[in-house]
């Protein structure tokens, strides 16, 4: 499929696949890989994604895992904006995505801190941390409508029928308020049983119908893990698995925590 999204008036071709690198500005995300808090590991892992082959940086500051604290509005603003100013003194030229549900927090990373893609886990205010509902300021579809920025719209459906319902409502509103580049990710692990997680992968290439670049975030997720054994620092192979079968069914972008093997899983299947 021929995608372009808009990063700041900047085209950005995804005909061929992309490799999103995690950075998370947080104490508690499920995988302690990807924790980075002091300013060196900041900065070594946004050297690192790009040296690797990923070309957009998601860095997020508020862990949606089951059972995560709470974090404020004013905590989650402070990370993020310390984070994303060593990403961007470290590789002005990546494009940087913010991994938050809250619209204000939202508008402040894209107007103040330079963010380039908003990656919203909570299909527009449905879910926040896994399994709680959120009452936050603002709606997330005007404010990405009115920021112009590419937007992440993420399901938390159980089955891909609601799922398919439930974006066909959500981008019908986003195109009526103006929002242009929309990406959608079926929300691998949010709201959804094992089983339900690989019907889902089973038939994903349904999402294609929208004409819209999809987004595959199954990183070393409890899908993987529940299912072969073990726990996040042993499921690297399984994500390598999982990646290559979304790539076959048509994933635009790859969600990561180890960039490199998603880079040459991407480069190896388009020898096919």
């Amino acid at each position: 499929m021929q995608y372009t999204i808009n990063v700041r008036g900047r085209l950005v071709d995804l005909s061929q696949p992309m490799v999103m690198g995690i950075l998370n500005a947080t104490p508690d995300s499920f995988y302690s890989g990807s924790r980075k808090q002091t300013e060196a590991e900041i900065a070594e892992r946004a050297n690192q994604i790009i040296a690797e082959g990923g070309r957009i940086i998601d860095v997020g500051a508020f862990s949606t895992r089951p059972g995560a604290e709470e974090v404020s509005v004013e905590e989650e603003t402070a990370r993020l904006k310390r984070a994303l100013q060593i990403v961007h003194r470290e590789q002005p030229d990546a494009i940087v995505s913010v991994d938050t549900y809250r619209p204000l927090v939202a508008r402040r990373c894209v107007e103040e801190f330079g963010a380039d893609i908003i990656n919203d886990v909570s299909e527009g205010g449905l879910t926040g941390i896994v399994g709680q509902a959120i009452h936050e300021e603002g709606d997330m579809f005007e404010t990405v409508a009115r920021l112009g920025v590419p937007y992440i719209l993420m399901s938390v459906q159980p089955t891909l029928e609601k799922m398919m319902m439930g974006f066909a409502e959500e981008v019908q509103r986003l195109h009526s308020l103006g929002a242009k580049d929309i990406i959608l990710d079926p929300g691998y692990c949010f709201g959804k049983t094992l089983e339900q997680n690989y019907e889902i992968m089973k038939h994903s290439e349904r999402l294609l119908e929208f004409g819209l670049p999809v987004l595959v975030g199954i990183s070393r997720k409890s899908m993987i893990y529940k299912l072969l054994g073990g726990d996040p620092t042993t499921s690297l192979n399984g994500t390598t698995v999982l990646n290559t079968i979304a790539l076959q069914k048509g994933a635009s972008i790859l969600r990561v925590h180890d960039v490199k093997e998603a880079v040459e899983a991407t480069r190896l299947l388009l020898q096919f």
